[in-house]
């Protein structure tokens, strides 16, 4: 088998999305720690365009963005557990949801960069969409997006369990997902988070804490004494 290489960060979600595809196909990789402030030529030669991690490197040919990696993978090694389902119509109902969550992004980051009015409005906007996903995305009794096994889109909302959870932790306000509205959220971002291959693979919370709470108060520098 050719070789297959992945150049990430420790607390990257996007990385670890890469890491749970590969490890859920039994993929062996070699893994390969980028610095971020000093970037190394194969990660500048692999990904000149975004010059970001993670790059999967598969027989020395680079892909770039971690659910166009997780499709590859997918359609890589097609003879162990299927991460995006075979029939077309699920198949475009896993992709809608992973954009969905893609479309989520911004308004948590937003979220983490205002503050007061500005603030409360974004909620607004993203408690809407989680009302959409607890409706449509998890109804019907399903334990995952797609059913009774992880897949495509779980894998795309797992950085939102990282941002919500970050939501308590740095501003001590209560995460959306902790609330007695989203109870189907609550228990997917329970079940998620217990199997063995997430688990046994998250990224390092505490080190990608300390990173947000160094950016946050880039943003917001504490008054001088």
């Amino acid at each position: 088998m050719e070789d297959v290489k992945l150049h990430s960060i420790g607390i990257s979600i996007f990385g670890s999305r890469v890491i749970w595809a590969l490890k859920l196909k039994g993929v062996d990789y070699e893994y390969i720690e980028e610095d971020l402030q000093n970037k190394s030529e194969s990660l500048l030669k692999y990904n000149p365009v975004y010059m970001k991690v993670p790059v999967l490197v598969h027989g020395g040919k680079p892909i770039s963005e971690s659910m166009i990696i997780v499709e590859y993978i997918d359609e890589t090694w097609p003879d162990k557990y299927l991460i995006l389902p075979k029939d077309p119509y699920e198949r475009s109902v896993a992709r809608f949801w992973a954009k969905f969550a893609g479309d989520m992004e911004p308004f948590l980051t937003r979220y983490y960069c205002t503050r007061g009015e500005e603030q409360a409005k974004v909620m607004k906007d993203i408690l809407g969409m989680l009302r959409s996903v607890e409706e449509h995305g998890l109804g019907d009794g399903r334990k995952f997006f797609g059913g009774e096994i992880l897949g495509f889109a779980d894998l795309a909302f797992a950085r939102l369990i990282l941002l919500f959870k970050g939501m308590r932790d740095i501003t001590g306000l209560t995460s959306p997902l902790e609330v007695e509205e989203f109870p189907r959220l609550q228990e997917w971002m329970e079940r998620f988070s217990e199997v063995p291959v997430i688990k046994e693979n998250q990224p390092n919370y505490d080190e990608w804490l300390a990173y947000a709470k160094r950016e946050m108060e880039n943003l917001f520098p504490s008054p001088s004494a």
